[in-house]
């Protein structure tokens, strides 16, 4: 047994959590929207939406976005972008081991069966023959 942690930041509504973060870690690998939502089985336009989302709730931009052209545009994270995720990734690993430690000292006797329990017994009553 384990503790489980979901977080994520709320501003008028789910603004930052796992999916969003995962997406931008994705588009600063390939510097693309595109290929960040394919990699993630995602459509392009919820990736999108989910992008113009996070800037509208938190109020400022993740993005730089170059449209077309020669090089066929592509996607950068600002650098407030980058500060959110680097501040979203360590405060996602302290909650996760705050919450470990709370686990381990009110749930360390879930661990393992007690000595003086006996494990579960199956019994199967027969049935008379109805014959």
């Amino acid at each position: 047994m384990k503790a489980a942690l979901k977080l994520w930041l709320d501003q008028d509504g789910k603004a930052f959590g796992d999916g969003p973060y995962e997406l931008l870690k994705r588009i600063e690998a390939t510097g693309s929207l595109h290929k960040a939502a394919a990699q993630m089985e995602m459509a392009y336009s919820k990736a999108w939406k989910m992008t113009r989302t996070i800037e509208q709730r938190l109020g400022f931009m993740v993005l730089e976005r170059e449209v077309g052209g020669r090089s066929g545009g592509g996607s950068r994270i600002t650098p407030r972008g980058k500060e959110l995720m680097s501040c979203y990734a360590k405060f996602r690993e302290e909650a996760q081991e705050a919450v470990n430690r709370i686990f381990q000292k009110r749930f360390s006797s879930f661990k393992e069966p007690r000595a003086s329990e006996e494990p579960p017994r199956l019994f199967i009553k027969k049935q008379p023959n109805s014959r």
